[in-house]
């Protein structure tokens, strides 16, 4: 078995126009003091992160990597969320999702994909440099708008939008396989892979393909009604990154899953910081550490309640208190008696085995 990393801390929240979480420098200095091990770094902030560099450069990947080793630091993974939304938008999103892209690819879905898919390999390319072994991402959605069968559910237009998804994400995967890099897609409700059954559906038409993983996110499978746990159990050996983030669903008279359109506070499902919610990360990470998940911890703070910088140093402590150290012999070696295989047959009862005459 082993021992989880960690912890962890998604940047993406916490980077701002102020100091220190205007620079990688300043973020460092930040999430090590409050016992972070790691960062995993969005690749939308080219003052943070220039992923194009970072792609081409050694040196300049040498670089980021020691900025953040003096402060004993590493990177968990990369971060594609916002561009991998754009791999695929529904028209309905089209607008909605525009501020994702360059301002020179906007308005035009054709160029803004092509860019996202672009990107996409850019960050295998940035992630092999860097030494990593798995990437996070969002799969974006077609199908999404059609989620809630009414007008009653269309086989076809399921097969054509989950059929378009696989083509457009076949090149990336094949690329991070290039490259040696697991891709992870963060299951998410408004993406079209956002449970089980939607990874399955699309796993098959990828052919299974061995660079198409999971970034296991309890907070959304608890708000979904889902096992999370049980989840492991099925799809352990596709979880290969782990955002750390809380959950609560607290049933209303006035409102559901679905969340009446309301800010996240008034929701019944709503997220927490790690500890305040509902989610059981003790048996999470007792799964976790059970199946051998060689990745990362990594906190993704969202709470409807708590102040971001207290949830980031009471996550480092948090998560720190969840990692197992795993155990290097068995609790019971201390009572290892023979093995001998005649002596097994006599505690069977059974009668010492003839030996053969050749």
């Amino acid at each position: 078995m082993k021992t989880l990393k960690g912890p962890g801390i998604f940047l993406s929240q916490f980077i701002s126009d102020r100091a220190p979480f205007n620079s990688l420098e300043g973020l460092a200095v930040w999430a090590a003091g409050l016992g972070f091990k790691a960062v995993q770094i969005p690749c939308n902030h080219p003052h943070i992160f220039d992923l194009a560099r970072a792609a081409s450069s050694q040196t300049y990947c040498d670089e980021i990597s020691g900025v953040l080793a003096g402060h004993g630091l590493a990177i968990s993974e990369l971060s594609t969320h916002l561009e991998g939304q754009l791999v695929a938008v529904h028209p309905a999103y089209d607008a909605a999702f525009n501020d994702f892209a360059p301002p020179q690819y906007r308005a035009n879905p054709q160029a803004r994909q092509q860019w996202a898919i672009n990107t996409l390999k850019l960050a295998a390319s940035a992630s092999a440099r860097l030494g990593l072994a798995a990437h996070a991402t969002f799969s974006g959605a077609l199908a999404w708008p059609y989620f809630y069968p009414w007008p009653p559910r269309k086989e076809n237009l399921l097969n054509a939008a989950f059929g378009e998804l696989a083509r457009v994400w076949r090149p990336i995967l094949d690329s991070f396989d290039q490259h040696g890099v697991d891709l992870c897609y963060e299951l998410h409700p408004g993406e079209d892979l956002h449970d089980g059954v939607t990874f399955e559906r699309f796993l098959a038409l990828v052919d299974n393909h061995p660079r198409c993983n999971i970034l296991y996110d309890p907070s959304h499978m608890h708000l979904q009604h889902m096992d999370y746990l049980g989840f492991i159990d099925r799809y352990h050996q596709r979880i290969k990154a782990f955002h750390v983030k809380d959950a609560e669903f607290n049933p209303a008279a006035h409102s559901g899953v679905y969340g009446g359109y309301q800010a996240w506070i008034d929701r019944p499902g709503r997220f927490r910081s790690p500890g305040d919610g509902q989610i059981n990360f003790k048996a999470i990470f007792s799964k976790l550490a059970r199946y051998d998940y060689a990745g990362w911890a990594v906190l993704e703070w969202e709470c409807c309640l708590k102040d971001g910088e207290c949830g980031a140093r009471e996550g480092a402590e948090f998560i720190r208190q969840q990692i197992i150290p795993v155990a290097a012999r068995a609790f019971d070696d201390f009572a290892v008696t023979s093995d001998d295989s005649e002596q097994m047959r006599t505690m069977l009862g059974l009668s010492p085995k003839e030996q053969s005459c050749d």
